[in-house]
C-alpha cells in the first residue's frame, strides 16, 4: 500500500520558519515528480512547489517564491519544503503529492497531475 506521510506542521509566528517533510512508503518515488499543495478553509487546493525526479526543475507559486524551498532526498524517499518568512496567509493544510509517471521532466502544477496524496499537515501562522 502506497503511503505519503507529511510531518513538520505546527503553529508559528509571522516571520518564522517551518520545515515540512514527506515520507513515502510502500514504493519508492525517487523517479517521480513530487509536489506540495495547500488548502485554506473555503478555498481550493493550490499548488505551492514541485520538483522533478532529478531535482533540476523546481517550480514555485508566485506567492512563495524566494521564501520556500523544495528539495528531495531520493536515498531516503523523502521530499522537504523549507518555509521561511512565513505570513498569516500561508496558513493552510499542506499536502504532499506524487506523480505516477516515471522520469517525467515536467512538474505538474495542478492537482489532477498527481495520483498519490498524503493526509496533510496543518500550518498556522499567527500575526
Amino acid at each position: 500500500q502506497v503511503q505519503l506521510v507529511e510531518s513538520g506542521g505546527g503553529l508559528v509566528q509571522a516571520g518564522g520558519s517551518l520545515r515540512l517533510s514527506c515520507a513515502a512508503s510502500g514504493r519508492g518515488f525517487s523517479r517521480n515528480p513530487m509536489g506540495w499543495f495547500r488548502q485554506a478553509p473555503g478555498k481550493e487546493r493550490e499548488f505551492v512547489a514541485g520538483i522533478n525526479f532529478s531535482g533540476r526543475s523546481t517550480p514555485y507559486a508566485d506567492s512563495v517564491k524566494g521564501r520556500f524551498t523544495i528539495s528531495r532526498d531520493n536515498s531516503r524517499n523523502t521530499v522537504n519544503l523549507q518555509m521561511n518568512s512565513l505570513r498569516p496567509e500561508d496558513t493552510a493544510v499542506y499536502y504532499c503529492a506524487a506523480d505516477a509517471r516515471l522520469y517525467f521532466v515536467d512538474v505538474p502544477t495542478t492537482p489532477p497531475g498527481y495520483e498519490y496524496w498524503g493526509q496533510g499537515t496543518q500550518v498556522t501562522v499567527s500575526s
